[in-house]
C-alpha cells in the first residue's frame, strides 16, 4: 500500500509496539491504543471516501493489518469482527452504518457459544413493546470489550437465524475479560451475557444475507496477524543478535552478529516473514475479486470469485499455520537459554502464533483444499460448531456398568 494512508497511524503503532510485551505479561488490554486507532480512522480504512473513510482496497487493508499485527498482534485480532462487519455493510451499500464507522464507532463480535447444538444459536431475540430484546451467553467475543456495538448471532421467535447489532453500553450487556488462553492474551476474547439487552428491529438482519465471502475475509485477518508475528520475530531476532555480547567458544565468530550459523537462522526467519506477507497479499487479491462482484450476489461470476477466495485463504492458512510458529522457535535456536527469560517475553511470539493458528482447524482445511485440488469439488464455506445430535444422544443414554469380574 502507499505510505500515505498509514502514515497518520505511525505514532500509535509505535506506542502499541513499545508496550506489547508488558501488556502481554500483565494481561492488560490495549484499550488506549485501540481507541486512538478508531479516532484516527483506522476502523474506516475500507469505508469509501464519499462516506468519510480511506477507501482502501482489500490488499491495502491487509497490508495495514500486517503493520498493526507487527506492532501488537492482539490489537490486530481485536478488530477482526469490526472489519468484517464493516465489509458486510460495504457490500450491502449501507450508507448510514458506513458513516458511523467513519465517525470512529467500533463493532465487536459475538458469534460463538459453548454447549449449543450444532448449527444453532442458543442466544434468542424476541419482540418486547416497540423494540426487541436479546438473551443468551456468548464466548470468543473478540474485540467486543473495546466496542460500541456488538455483532451477535441470534435465533428469532420462529427459529430463523439472524444477526443483531446490540449497543454494548447498556444494563442488559455484561462483558467479561475471562479469556484464559496461553496466547493472544489481550484480544478481549471473553464472555458476553445478554439479559434483556435492547436491540432495534432495524438492526436485526437474516444471517443468510451476510456477504458471501465472509469466511475468507475472517481468515485473511488471521493470516495478516500471523504475518505480523513473523515480521516481529524477524525484527526481535535481528535486534538480539546485533546487541548480543556473549558468544560460545564453539561458535563461529567473535560476535553473534557475524556468526554465519546464527545469520542463517536469521535468514530463515526473514524468509518466513517475507513469504507470510506475500501470501497475505495473494489471498487479499482473491478476496478483492469477490468484493468487486458482490453486487452480483447470485451470479456464477460472484460464486466463482467467492470459491477462489475461500480456497486461497485455506491454502494460506495451511502454510502459515506451520511456518510462523516454527519461525518463532528460531529465536531460541539462535539465542539459547537466555532468550527464555521472562523479562524479554520472546515466548509470546510462539504462543500468539500458535493460538491464532488454532482457529478454524487446519486439518479440516487441508482436506477441503485436497478435495478441491484432486476432485474439483467445493464445500460450503459457511460452517458451524456445536454439540452434534449423536453426541447429545450418547450423553442422554445411561451407560451400563461394566460386568463384574469375580475371582474363580
Amino acid at each position: 500500500m502507499s505510505p500515505e494512508p498509514l502514515a497518520r497511524f505511525g505514532a500509535i503503532l509505535d506506542e502499541l509496539a513499545a508496550g506489547a510485551a508488558e501488556r502481554d505479561r500483565e494481561r492488560r488490554l490495549p484499550r488506549e491504543g485501540l481507541q486512538a486507532l478508531a479516532a484516527a480512522g483506522f476502523g474506516a480504512l475500507r469505508v469509501p471516501v464519499v462516506h468519510g473513510g480511506a477507501g482502501l482496497r482489500v490488499p491495502e487493508l491487509a497490508a495495514a493489518w500486517v503493520e498493526l499485527a507487527t506492532a501488537d498482534p492482539n490489537a490486530a485480532q481485536a478488530l477482526r469482527g469490526h472489519f468484517a462487519f464493516a465489509e458486510d455493510r460495504l457490500a450491502a451499500g449501507d450508507a448510514e452504518w458506513l458513516a458511523r464507522i467513519a465517525a470512529g464507532e467500533l463493532v465487536g463480535n459475538a458469534w460463538s457459544e459453548t454447549g449449543n447444538a450444532l448449527g444453532s444459536f442458543g442466544t434468542r431475540v424476541r419482540p418486547e413493546g416497540g423494540h426487541w430484546t436479546v438473551d443468551g451467553r456468548k464466548y470468543y467475543t473478540t474485540g467486543s470489550i473495546f466496542a460500541d456495538w456488538i455483532d451477535a448471532t441470534v435465533t428469532g421467535p420462529d427459529g430463523e437465524e439472524l444477526t443483531a447489532i446490540v449497543r454494548s453500553a447498556q444494563p442488559g450487556v455484561t462483558i467479561s475479560d475471562d479469556w484464559d488462553g496461553f496466547g493472544q492474551r489481550t484480544t478481549g476474547t471473553g464472555t458476553i451475557v445478554f439479559e434483556g439487552a435492547r436491540v432495534e428491529r432495524a438492526e436485526l438482519r437474516p444471517f443468510a444475507d451476510r456477504f458471501r465471502y465472509q469466511t475468507a475475509f475472517y481468515q485473511l485477518t488471521l493470516l495478516a496477524v500471523l504475518a505480523g508475528i513473523a515480521r516481529r520475530v524477524e525484527l526481535d531476532l535481528g535486534e538480539q543478535l546485533r546487541t548480543r555480547s556473549r558468544v560460545f567458544s564453539h561458535g563461529n565468530a567473535g560476535s553473534a552478529r557475524q556468526d554465519p550459523q546464527l545469520l542463517a537462522v536469521a535468514g530463515r526467519a526473514s524468509a518466513t516473514a517475507f513469504a507470510a506477507a506475500a501470501i497475505v497479499q495473494r489471498v487479499a487479491e482473491a478476496v478483492q475479486r469477490a468484493a468487486d462482484t458482490a453486487a452480483e450476489r447470485d451470479s456464477d461470476t460472484h460464486r466463482d470469485a467467492v470459491q477462489e477466495a475461500e480456497i486461497a485463504s485455506a491454502q494460506g492458512q495451511i502454510v502459515l499455520t506451520r511456518a510462523v510458529p516454527e519461525a518463532a522457535t528460531l529465536l531460541f535456536d539462535a539465542l539459547g537459554a537466555s532468550a527464555t527469560g521472562g523479562g524479554r517475553e520472546l515466548d509470546r511470539h510462539w504462543r500468539n502464533a500458535r493460538a491464532v493458528a488454532s482457529h478454524n482447524p487446519v486439518l479440516f482445511k487441508e482436506r477441503i483444499v485436497g478435495n478441491w485440488s484432486v476432485n474439483g469439488e467445493a464445500e460450503d464455506p459457511v460452517w458451524a460448531i456445536g454439540v452434534s445430535a449423536e453426541s447429545a444422544a450418547a450423553a442422554e443414554t445411561p451407560t451400563a456398568p461394566p460386568p463384574s469380574k469375580e475371582r474363580e
